[in-house]
């Protein structure tokens, strides 16, 4: 009897301590974040990701993951999903049709995260490479049956409250240019706006900021864009993250989509590595700042895009495509943070919606 209350007292003793070495763990683990940075990567796939370790001079940022899971990109009309599709399905958590801009399949518009959160005082940004107007950012503010509908677009932003935005688009915005005519610049300061179209400013401002340098797309990496992204998302992060509240940004590295859809390698790699730099800037400020959770992504594969061998020779890659349009192909997630561990896994581009949800709930 004396042995075994010895035995029963030890694993007594064991489990209290492992329950102490454990504890903190779990605690950190169940935390939840207060910002989110969203990265979506269009058209990026698993081998697109892949391009950054054989094409980068040094490791990617996607290394320095730990957590990471495979998103199913199938629109709800098809089995091959568009961007606005597969962002409405991020931005609302509805399956949708090809085509569709915060939309459901009867064309009803659905609450997007970012007019969820507004009202709970939550600041929110996008920054992309291309218009803000094309089907990714859209989504996220803009309710439209057609992806297409660009001045409709457009007009959702001067009252969208969204703090931060940077991109092109100001084909959509000029009066002149518009069917309507209306002076959507004149209606962003009206609602609050410091409106840039030449330059991204110095520094930021107590104002709402709208930044559109270019009339469509910005430039290609190729033709000297620079460090557009990196550096607006470093402005967005500045601006954002003096609301205690927390915020929600989305960035988007446009153009990895449209050296797909051109079949372009050094147009595909070139962007993706600037997006992959982009990513950089995201993790070392959440490194600072431990309440920011990193959620990087893509709506969907582009290009049918494959790291092949160079005739035969398994020393060398030589990229090929397979078709001009999108695939099927399920996309890579990686998170880091505060409830990373929630984003792992297999799961329907509609889940991601309510994953993040959950966090500003």
């Amino acid at each position: 009897m004396k042995n075994i209350g010895k035995i029963i007292l030890g694993i007594l003793v064991i489990s209290a301590v492992a329950y102490r070495l454990s504890a903190p763990r779990n605690k950190q683990e169940s935390k939840k974040p207060k910002n989110i940075i969203l990265l979506i990567g269009d058209g990026m796939g698993l081998s697109e990701a892949s391009a950054s370790y054989f094409f980068k001079d040094s490791v990617p940022n996607f290394d320095r993951f730990t957590t990471i899971g495979l998103i199913k990109t199938s629109a709800a009309d098809a089995l091959v999903c568009d961007s606005a599709a597969s962002a409405t399905a991020y931005a609302t958590g509805v399956d949708t049709y090809n085509g569709a801009i915060g939309v459901d399949m009867q064309k009803k518009p659905v609450p997007t995260i970012i007019e969820k959160i507004i009202p709970m005082d939550i600041s929110t940004g996008i920054v992309t490479t291309s218009s803000v107007m094309h089907a990714t950012p859209a989504s996220f503010y803009a309710h439209a049956a057609s992806r297409k509908s660009y001045q409709d677009i457009a007009a959702f932003l001067p009252t969208s409250k969204i703090d931060f935005i940077a991109g092109g688009g100001t084909e959509f915005l000029d009066k002149d240019k518009r069917e309507d005519a209306r002076d959507l610049y004149k209606e962003f300061e009206n609602n609050g706006y410091e409106v840039e179209t030449n330059s991204l400013p110095n520094k930021t401002t107590e104002k709402k900021q709208a930044i559109f340098l270019a009339e469509d797309g910005m430039d290609k990496m190729l033709e000297g864009r620079g460090d557009f992204l990196p550096n607006a998302t470093k402005m967005a992060l500045d601006k954002l993250s003096k609301n205690k509240n927390g915020f929600f940004l989305m960035v988007e590295g446009a153009q990895i989509d449209w050296g797909g859809h051109d079949n372009d390698t050094d147009y595909l790699i070139t962007e993706l590595l600037d997006f992959d730099k982009t990513i950089g800037v995201a993790l070392d400020f959440a490194a600072k700042n431990a309440e920011t959770l990193i959620i990087v992504t893509a709506d969907h594969e582009t290009g049918g895009f494959t790291l092949s061998t160079d005739d035969g020779n398994y020393n060398k890659i030589k990229p090929t495509f397979s078709t001009g349009g999108h695939s099927a192909t399920m996309v890579p997630i990686f998170a880091k943070g505060p409830g990373e561990e929630n984003f792992g896994g297999i799961y329907k581009n509609t889940a991601l919606f309510q994953k993040m949800m959950d966090i500003f709930k």
